[in-house]
Parts: structure tokens; sequence; C-alpha cells
């Protein structure tokens, strides 16, 4: 281990976990020394991949002095278990997505953890995205003169498993958890007031059956007047569809999809024909994974605020049930942060 290393306990080694733990691995701050998940096999089969120590319990990294921060990839429902005792014991915290799918229960915590003064990363990492932040750069550079529109398109390329669907809250606690984060980070203190929701399905019988949506399409509003229209999809023909649009009265800014080469290809028959985009989110938000690690570094070392933070995981949470409340009552509904 070099010199200065930041000591960093991995708790949960799923898709996501195993993802991070890679990035962890080869990122130049950081000393994933521990790993851990309820699989026992597997967390001894990752320990060896990446050289890590296999803990049995997550008790093991948070009562070890060494250990500078605590990354929680595992499943919802103990994110806050974690959090608690990550933050009693003076860690700093990075977190999955979402919060918890409670928010009377997020309430609750945030009320009793608060006064530990934690410091807490949330997982949203799309903030970190190339274009997507040059977006918020341009903006705050008046680019586009005064922000009037958001329009974010967020389409995945098939659905999860039916015994992910079934846990993970819906489309607005799941998947577009996202996108509210992310168009919270565009319009600044100027917070939305207003929301409807709509959605459907269309043949996914997997869907009609656990009451959740395959579509879903939601308009906000803020205080100020700035409008903001989200379209999601649990599946896409073309890839993972990912774009951003900011208007403004003095121009528009657009973060595009990502291909693995932006070559056009013309011939008699067809025009600008160009490769498919990126299928996944971890190929598409490669980049993203990696900067957010950069700025966690910065929040363990130099004792920086977190740009993503618990409260913003908690406001994400609260658009998400605003979300669910208007597709109910099939009207605008009133956001109360």
């Amino acid at each position: 281990m070099g010199k200065n290393k930041i000591n960093i306990a991995l708790l949960g080694l799923g898709r996501i976990g195993q993802m991070h733990a890679a990035n962890l691995i080869n990122h130049p701050e950081f000393n994933l020394k521990y790993v851990f998940d309820i699989n026992k096999n597997l967390t001894r089969k990752i320990a060896k991949k990446f050289s890590s120590l296999s803990i049995s319990s997550p008790n093991d990294a948070f009562k070890d002095k060494s250990i500078k921060c605590i990354f929680i990839a595992t499943s919802t429902k103990t994110h806050l278990k974690y959090i608690d005792e990550a933050t009693r014991n003076k860690k700093v915290v990075f977190c999955e997505k979402p919060l918890d799918l409670n928010l009377i229960k997020i309430n609750k915590f945030k009320k009793k953890i608060f006064k530990f003064k934690p410091k807490i990363q949330i997982g949203f990492n799309r903030r970190y995205d190339p274009g997507h932040n040059s977006l918020k750069k341009n903006l705050l550079k008046g680019k586009i003169g005064k922000l009037e529109k958001i329009i974010i398109t967020s389409r995945d390329p098939a659905p999860p498993s039916i015994n992910y669907l079934k846990s993970s809250g819906g489309i607005f606690k799941d998947m577009m958890i996202h996108d509210f984060d992310l168009a919270r980070y565009y319009v600044g203190s100027d917070e939305f007031k207003f929301l409807f929701a709509t959605g459907n399905y269309f043949g996914g019988r997997k869907f009609q059956k656990i009451k959740d949506l395959e579509l879903a399409t939601v308009v906000m509003k803020t205080k100020g007047g700035v409008q903001c229209i989200i379209t999601n999809s649990r599946h896409c023909s073309f890839g993972y569809d990912q774009r951003v649009e900011l208007f403004g009265d003095k121009g528009m800014i657009i973060s595009e999809n990502q291909r693995d080469l932006e070559t056009s290809f013309f011939s008699r028959n067809s025009t600008n024909n160009k490769l498919s985009y990126k299928n996944f989110f971890i190929e598409r938000y490669s980049k993203a994974f990696k900067i957010q690690l950069d700025y966690l570094a910065k929040v363990c070392k130099k004792n920086k605020k977190p740009l993503v933070d618990f409260e913003d995981g908690r406001m994400s949470i609260i658009l998400a049930e605003t979300a669910n409340k208007s597709l109910k009552s099939k009207k605008f509904e009133l956001v109360k942060f």
C-alpha cells in the first residue's frame, strides 16, 4: 500500500459493488482494505481477486480506526443502518442511491444522525458526467442566458429482472431518481414547486403484475417558472438513451448520447449512419464513476463538502413520492420539501 492512501471498506459486492471495487483498486488515492457481502463465498472470491481482506461482518470495518471511509453498495433496506453505524464511528460515508424507499424513515433518521455532523456522499453519478456537468458550467457562465426549460431523456436498453423490480421501489424511486437529482442540480436554489406524473406499460405483463410502470413522464415547474420534462423507459431498441437539454432565452445546450466511436457512414442507400449507443449504464457513465471517486477522495482528505449529500438524496425521494402521488390523483401536486 502506498503512503497516505485512504483505507476504505466496501460493503456489497453485487453488480454495482464489483464495478466500484475495480474502480477503487485502480484509483491512486484509495486502498481497498476490506470487502463484505452477505454471500460469504462471493466475499472471499472478490477479496482474493483484488488482494483485499474479506470480513464476516461490517462491524469489523466500523470499529477499525484505520478505515477512513465506508462505501455502501448493499441492498437499499440496509443503507440507513450502515450509514448510522459508520457516522457514529466517525467515518466518511459513500452510499449508493436511494437512501431508503420510505421518506418518513429518512426524515426521522436525519434528525437522529445529524448531531454527528456526518460527511455523506450519495451515488448520483450523473452530476460528474463530463457532458452533463458541462451543461451546468455553461449555464453558470451565462452561455444560454436565463434558464427556461430542462428536457431529460433516460431509456434503458432492457428491463431488469422481475425480482429486482419487486424490491426496487418503482420506476420513480429506482430509475427516475437519477433524473430528479440532475434536474435539481441545474435549477440550483430555485427548487421545484409543482409536479405532474403519468405512465403506462405496453405488453409488459410483469410490470402490470407488480403494479410498476414500463414508461413514465414527469413535468415539473420551479418557483421561478423553469419547466422540466423527464421521460423514462425501461426498454429501448437502439441502446442506452441518455440525453439532457437546457434551453434558455439566449440559446440551448445539449449533452448527447455516447457511442464507442463517433463515426458516421455514408453510402448510396443511406447517409449519416452511426454506431449504436452504449448499451449499459456502467459503460455510458464509466468516466462519471471515476470522477465521483476523485471527489470522494477530496471529501476524505481535504474535508471537502460532498457535491451530492444526504439532503440531495432526501430531496430526490420527496420528488419520487410526489410523482407517485400525482400518478394516483392524475393532477399536478405540490412538492413539499
